[in-house]
């Protein structure tokens, strides 16, 4: 328990044995009940490396995408009645470390869902991020705004805390196909926001580790149209 809330961390994770395991080391177990890895179909030993450290560990069974994984998970969270979802990357570019100041709005009544912003940070490194993500993650906010009628500084950061009565909401639909890829993760950050839940921006730490232990597992091309899917979709009321 962390101030009264029950808390899981989870993590997505493909094929990330040289990561995943400080990913879990490092999640504070003062805060978090349960650390719950979503083994997205690896062929490594992702899911061998979290479950020896203590995670639980959800195999999908086979690739689905990210997007799917994360809905399990939050599926996996509601059904077992915890308080706030925690999401963090399963290649160690967050800092797990962080999560109270996820929870703190949240612990304290003023938010509902805490987005994690590396923007809002005043001494942010990035570390070895690649240009292209630099422009994109700049631009995804401001057309983020423009569909949400607010101001956003961070929209694709998967870093954040969801309270449960987000997730149980009927209002909110997580389970159609086109959400399996990256479109899930700013899909229910505007809809949270277009529902009237009450969210906040924290200043959070995002790393790239050096281009040789791999970054990420989105193409330029297809992952940003999956990422900006959903602003055209929701944002001209094409899609609910």
């Amino acid at each position: 328990m962390y101030r009264g809330l029950s808390v899981i961390a989870m993590a997505p994770v493909l094929d990330e044995e040289r990561k995943i395991g400080n990913v879990v080391r490092r999640t504070p177990r003062a805060v978090a009940d349960e650390v719950l890895v979503i083994d997205d179909g690896s062929t490594d030993r992702s899911a061998a490396i979290a479950r020896d450290l203590g995670a639980t560990v959800l195999q999908m069974g086979r690739t689905v995408g990210v997007g799917a994984a994360l809905r399990a998970g939050y599926r996996y969270a509601v059904e077992h009645a915890y308080d706030v979802a925690i999401v963090m990357a399963g290649n160690d570019k967050d800092a797990p470390e962080e999560i109270p100041f996820l929870l703190d709005p949240i612990a304290d009544g003023r938010a509902d869902f805490a987005q994690g912003s590396r923007f809002l940070r005043a001494d942010a490194n990035f570390g070895d991020m690649p240009r292209y993500r630099r422009l994109a993650t700049r631009l995804h906010p401001l057309l983020f705004s423009l569909a949400a009628r607010r101001w956003v500084t961070e929209s694709t950061n998967g870093f954040r805390a969801v309270h449960r009565r987000v997730l149980t909401d009927p209002r909110l639909d997580l389970s159609p196909a086109w959400l399996d890829e990256y479109e899930l993760e700013p899909y229910l950050y505007l809809r949270a926001i277009q529902l009237g839940y009450r969210t906040v921006e924290v200043p959070v730490t995002k790393i790239y580790p050096p281009r040789a232990l791999g970054q990420s597992k989105m193409r330029p091309i297809t992952g940003w149209w999956s990422i900006l899917r959903p602003l055209v979709y929701v944002g001209l009321g094409l899609r609910r």
